[in-house]
């Protein structure tokens, strides 16, 4: 544990006293506290109570910000050194080694995460993603020669020069932070941009450790700055419309991602959203062991807290039965291995804010009355804690007409729907406003490829193919975004091409 710490109370109910450094902004090279030296506290997910405080920045901090941002990008050699951004950034990543153990407790007591969530997405899966962009970086194309063209009475020697964007606003998310964080920074400062990382007001720490270690690692003065406010709203418009920043990459809901769209346009500034999801996963009725594949999407994995989880259970009317019957077994299984905060094996903790918690139990009060049958969970738990506690919930008798099958409930609550044949389950996959991942799994390899060609989204797993990684493009389609992000495409976001052409 880094030495910042305190050590927490290893109960989840118990009253918790601050316990994590303040998160503190970075401006121009600069660690420091808001102007004014004005805070907010940060909510513990577990205890519903303050774990530590955040500055919460001015209209003069994001201002300064920006402006810093700017000069490192106009009169830095940043944008045009490769060798010396690769270096840092992977200086950066060796701090963050160092610093796993801090990550650890910001993933826990900002985010929520339980401890194999923690060792899992949050923190080990986040790392290993940052190697992947370092693997896939000298891969990246910076000149391509498209030959030479005669045209009008002469040769014309033509190349594509590739060139940094410019100034980026990374806004990102409570769910997965460190991850998000590292898909959107990391990759802009690959590709030689500049950086202003505004992190989701429930978790500032894990936005503030990147300015911070930033500065340890000697990045240059506005290369990478950090704004934490409590506010959602007026620091990430200020980055959407100042026409200083030139790109603003947003992970988050559908309708901020509509918004930030709107308030780019007077700008005509680029945007990358990954927004939400109502991902399907099709169990067809020639699965091997179909009764644990329908089992194994029991949705629980850091509270269904995740834009690409697979909330949309769809399994052939023919076998439906025995599908409801391998998810009550599996519910009654997972029972209540969850929710304490120092079990190892523990997959599920609180959702991340009270707010959260109160949409989910809305939610869960929809389905039933839209005529749902609730065949696990359904209840908040304040027996595990005084924190956002609810549990696994599982609706069958679903029709994909209803609001839980439509809306993105970012919740552990899973719909099951019935199909009578491939082309039904097709049919009812891409009936969505959503297209971010899914999944499909048959006997037939062949038959689950063609089914996963068809499904208008970003990601499909077939037979549980691991489709995010790294090193592959991630995003959505529709109502799940616009760009990819991860991969050699995930630095390529940040890039312009620009044509020269020699008359010879």
């Amino acid at each position: 544990m880094d030495a910042s710490l305190k050590e927490p109370s290893a109960k989840p109910n118990a009253a918790a006293s601050p316990v994590l450094p303040e998160a503190l902004l970075t401006i121009d090279g600069v660690v420091r506290k808001a102007a004014g030296g004005k805070t907010y506290d940060v909510i513990n997910p577990w205890t519903g109570t303050p774990v530590g405080q955040a500055a919460d920045a001015s209209a003069e901090d994001v201002d300064a910000a920006i402006a810093a941002a700017r000069k490192a990008f106009d009169e830095t050699d940043w944008s045009t050194n490769h060798e010396k951004r690769y270096a840092l950034v992977k200086k950066l990543r060796a701090l963050f080694e160092d610093n796993r153990g801090r990550l650890s407790d910001l993933a826990r007591y900002e985010a929520g995460a339980a401890m194999a969530a923690v060792n899992t997405a949050h923190v080990g899966m986040a790392l290993n993603c940052w190697d992947d962009l370092i693997a896939v970086f000298p891969q990246v194309t910076w000149e391509e020669d498209r030959g030479i063209k005669h045209v009008y009475g002469a040769d014309h020697r033509r190349m594509i020069v590739y060139s940094p964007v410019g100034v980026v606003g990374a806004i990102t998310p409570w769910n997965v932070p460190l991850y998000v964080n590292v898909g959107k920074v990391v990759a802009a400062l690959l590709a030689g941009c500049t950086v202003i990382l505004k992190p989701a007001p429930d978790t500032p720490g894990m936005g503030a450790i990147f300015g911070e270690l930033a500065v340890e690692a000697g990045f240059p003065a506005g290369v990478l700055n950090v704004i934490t406010a409590a506010d959602p709203v007026t620091a990430g418009e200020t980055l959407v419309t100042d026409p200083r920043v030139d790109l603003i990459t947003f992970t988050g809901s559908t309708g901020v991602g509509r918004r930030i769209m709107e308030k780019g346009a007077a700008t005509l500034k680029r945007v990358f959203l990954e927004l939400g999801g109502k991902s399907a996963k099709i169990i067809l009725e020639d699965t091997p062991n179909f009764a644990q594949d329908v089992a194994m999407t029991l949705l629980a994995y850091h509270a269904g807290q995740g834009c690409a989880v697979q909330s949309r259970l769809l399994v052939p009317r023919s076998r439906y039965d025995e599908a409801k019957a391998a998810l009550k077994a599996a519910y009654a299984g997972f029972g209540d291995n969850w929710g304490d905060i120092d079990s190892p094996t523990h997959i599920m903790g609180p959702v991340v804010s009270r707010k959260q918690l109160d949409r989910i139990l809305g939610y869960i009060d929809i389905g039933q009355k839209e005529g749902a049958t609730l065949l696990a969970g359904g209840k908040p738990r304040p027996d595990k804690g005084t924190g956002y506690f609810v549990e696994p919930t599982c609706f069958v008798d679903v029709t994909n007409d209803m609001r839980i099958a439509q809306e993105e409930i970012f919740g552990p609550v899973l719909s099951v729907i019935a199909f009578d044949d491939d082309e039904d389950a097709i049919r009812i996959a891409n009936d969505s406003d959503y297209g971010l991942s899914g999944g499909v799994s048959s006997g037939d390899p062949a038959r689950a490829m063609a089914i996963a060609r068809r499904i208008r989204t970003g990601s499909m797993s077939v037979n549980g193919g691991m489709c995010i990684m790294g090193d592959l493009p991630f995003g959505g389609v529709k109502g799940s975004g616009i760009g990819r992000e991860w991969g050699i495409e995930g630095i390529e976001e940040f890039l312009d091409s620009k044509v020269i052409a020699v008359r010879l």
